[in-house]
């Protein structure tokens, strides 16, 4: 008996250790890098959703949220719920090495997001593409602006009557307290090497010069965001650019001015998908949540999410994310 209390007693200390160093480690620096071992094992998670031909497969990839690499959700310990950037770019490298994969049905529920990150997603669609897999997209409640650049290079688009989707440009926004500041007798002492270094500073007007080069930056990208709707779609600049004034259309709308195929949900997408790359194909969802595993089948990134009250973390999460600072998006807001 005293052998089995003593036992209790030390794993009771045990834990009650790691748990102290898991809570300090929580607020330092290098957190993450204490569990990098754990981020280092992770792979996009492989769900089969139909049985069949292993040789002849169907990716089903979601683009759920903001398109968007948080770091967090990518990698490390905590990985939190939702749209997984570094996940997605695996998937889409392992799909377009795999000659066991025919095809790609992309499942898009995002209002769009940064700029680099879409336009990654669409570099290794093309790649995709490029290596003889089609690609159909499905649009849910919203393939807004970046949800609908990633969308662009599919073979068909499917979208509801309830669906929005368009909104082609970009936005870049910066606030300014300036006067907030004034009024309560802040000020603030700046010390650049150039000129151009603090623009987009929150406490002050913007000089007309940097409100130029500024726009000049979002016009390059709108340029990159029309090729490639004018690309994926087959239609011309001029075309493009009388969609692109930012606004969204409903499916209906974007199927009338050229910017959706078919009228239809999921599983009329994945049925006209399957039709078009024959046989019986097998389904498989790649890329889904994936988190590390220890000793006794205890996943720790949701239960640690758990634990810690998930919604609490993802909301501290988003605070630090998405702090001042310039980030072109392609985004609908």
């Amino acid at each position: 008996m005293k052998r089995i209390i003593a036992l209790v007693s030390a794993i009771a200390i045990v834990v009650l250790g790691l748990g102290i160093s898991f809570m300090s480690s929580l607020w330092a620096s290098d957190w993450e890098d204490m569990f990098a071992d754990f981020s280092e094992t992770m792979a996009p998670a492989n769900t089969v959703l139909e049985d069949g031909d292993v040789g002849n497969k169907i990716a089903v990839i979601n683009i759920d949220g903001v398109i968007q690499d948080t770091g967090a959700s990518g990698s490390g310990l905590f990985q939190a719920e939702g749209y997984n950037h570094q996940m997605t770019i695996k998937a889409l490298k392992d799909i377009a090495e795999d000659d066991t994969y025919s095809a790609v049905l992309l499942k898009v529920d995002s209002p769009g997001g940064g700029v680099f990150e879409s336009a990654e997603i669409h570099k290794h669609l093309m790649a995709v593409k490029d290596s003889g897999k089609t690609i159909y997209s499905s649009m849910g409640n919203m393939a807004a602006s970046g949800g609908y650049y990633v969308s662009a290079p599919a073979d068909q688009i499917f979208a509801t009557d309830q669906t929005m989707t368009g909104s082609i440009g970009v936005i870049m926004q910066s606030m300014n307290y300036g006067k907030l500041a004034e009024e309560y007798g802040i000020s603030f002492d700046t010390y650049k090497s150039g000129k151009m270094k603090d623009m987009m500073s929150a406490n002050r007007e913007a000089t007309d010069e940097e409100k130029e080069y500024i726009q000049s930056m979002v016009d390059t990208m709108f340029q990159d965001f029309v090729d490639v709707v004018a690309e994926g779609r087959g239609m011309s600049e001029e075309e493009v650019r009388k969609l692109a004034d930012g606004r969204v259309y409903l499916g209906t709308q974007a199927i009338e001015n050229g910017l959706v195929d078919q009228n239809g949900y999921f599983d009329d997408a994945l049925a006209a998908l399957k039709e078009e790359v024959g046989g019986t194909p097998q389904v498989v969802e790649v890329g889904g949540e994936s988190s590390s595993t220890l000793p006794f089948g205890v996943k720790v990134n949701s239960a640690l999410q758990n634990l810690l009250g998930g919604g609490e973390v993802k909301m501290v999460q988003e605070l630090i994310d998405n702090r001042q600072g310039v980030q072109p998006m392609y985004l609908y807001e």
